[in-house]
């Protein structure tokens, strides 16, 4: 199947099932493709019955899709700069101190509390784990998805500053945890030691660097934008600054995710003030909003078919069912920590942690991360690539149809306290 024929049916099944969600099951949108892609994978194998070899060839067709190259490469950075674009700066601002250590800090904790509980789960349980691919499992595992909570949380009617607080860590904290990625995966690939000041200086030119190319193009945007009052171009010029950026970042090895935040911010606050009408505003919004929506479905529609793909030992789903308490547990402490180094300059209501623990959701970005790491290392078949495939899965449906579900009950309940900085 070509790309355009894969494409024709994403896009058919994300249609669809959007249809269906809408018409009928009234979910939220990326909870409610993700569970019809889940049945509609099911009923695939449970079909194998009576027509024989149609999950096999369901899941050929699958295995084509390089989701980690079409997200990580492609779909993240479109998405990320329509996020960016609809959060205000000068609001975000007077949370940089949480963000700023929720995205840094708390992803880094999580990583390392992650890491090393799951390490001692595979030991216990007899499963073949080193410890650097446990950690790749933490760092994969730890960003958050804005995408399917934040219609929840706006609807719950949370304080301000709490929504404001989730969407800049969840903005920042996937660039971070790519770059994590990326240098844990060289240290597994190589067999090499991690070294601290190894790890430091790639963070520093992959996050440094993301942050001042994402600067620099988008303030030759904006320039460009002030000069030029019609929304077509002015679209274009969106356009090209995303995908030219994330594709320079990606060639010159720093972060592409941040870059595309940081120049998604600027556009999205100086560009609104003083260089867009407001018919431009208006334009701008509509065409990054259906984007953003088109992406998301899409996306959905891939994780919910991916299962089609992953082989689910049972002691790898045990592994997996003891992974969901471990990562809850260390989001609880990643984001409980940047409070207590907090504590003084910003209070928090005491139900802001739960709030934030749980909606901590999991998404695209983790499958994507997964699927990264490869087949092979050093001529023989990664077994430990399997394990984490399972893991990731098992967490990201969790976080998603569990999480995703109750969060809005829960912020209604819990989220209406004061919170103050």
């Amino acid at each position: 199947m070509n790309a355009f024929s894969l494409f024709a049916l994403l896009i058919t099944m994300a249609a669809l099932f959007s249809y269906i969600n809408h018409r009928f099951l009234k979910l939220p949108t990326a909870i409610g493709l993700m569970a019809l892609t889940l049945v509609g994978s099911m009923l695939l194998i449970a079909g194998n019955v009576v027509f024989p070899g149609i999950a096999a060839q369901a899941a050929r067709i699958v295995s084509s899709i390089d989701l980690n190259t079409a997200f990580l490469k492609g779909m993240l950075g479109f998405m990320l700069f329509a996020g960016a674009l609809h959060v205000d700066f000068t609001k975000l601002v007077t949370v940089r101190w949480p963000v700023l250590l929720f995205s840094t800090v708390g992803v880094m904790t999580s990583t390392v509390l992650v890491g090393t509980l799951t390490w001692v789960a595979c030991t216990t349980l007899g499963i073949p784990a080193r410890f650097i691919y446990c950690l790749l499992f933490g760092s994969l595992i730890s960003p958050t998805d804005p995408i399917a909570v934040m219609s929840i949380l706006r609807q719950a009617g949370i304080p301000k500053e709490l929504e404001m607080k989730i969407a800049g860590e969840s903005l920042f904290n996937d660039g971070v945890a790519v770059v994590i990625f990326i240098a844990l995966l060289r240290v597994a690939i190589g067999g090499g030691e991690l070294s601290t000041f190894d790890l430091t200086v790639d963070f520093l030119w992959e996050a440094g660097g993301g942050i001042l190319l994402g600067a620099i193009a988008g303030y030759i945007v904006l320039s460009m934008l002030r000069r030029v009052d019609q929304y077509q171009v002015e679209v274009l010029l969106t356009v090209s600054l995303v995908a030219g950026s994330y594709a320079l970042a990606n060639a010159i090895h720093i972060s592409g995710p941040l870059s595309v935040v940081v120049s998604g911010l600027l556009i999205g606050t100086a560009g609104r003030s003083s260089a867009m009408s407001e018919n431009t505003r208006e334009r701008v919004d509509t065409f990054w909003e259906l984007i953003d929506e088109i992406l998301n479905a899409i996306l959905f529609v891939l994780i919910g078919l991916e299962v089609l793909v992953i082989s689910f030992a049972p002691q790898h789903c045990i592994l997996g069912l003891l992974a969901i308490p471990i990562t809850l547990a260390a989001r609880f402490v990643a984001v409980w920590l940047p409070s207590l180094l907090l504590k003084g300059r910003y209070s928090f209501s005491r139900n802001s942690l739960p709030l934030l623990t749980w909606g901590g959701l999991r998404g695209g970005i983790s499958v994507a991360l997964a699927l990264a790491i490869p087949m092979q290392t050093q001529g023989a078949l990664n077994s430990e690539r399997e394990v984490i495939l399972v893991l990731t899965y098992v967490v990201v449906v969790f976080s998603i149809l569990v999480q995703g579900l109750t969060l809005g009950p829960l912020a209604a309940r819990w989220g209406r306290g004061p919170m103050h900085s």
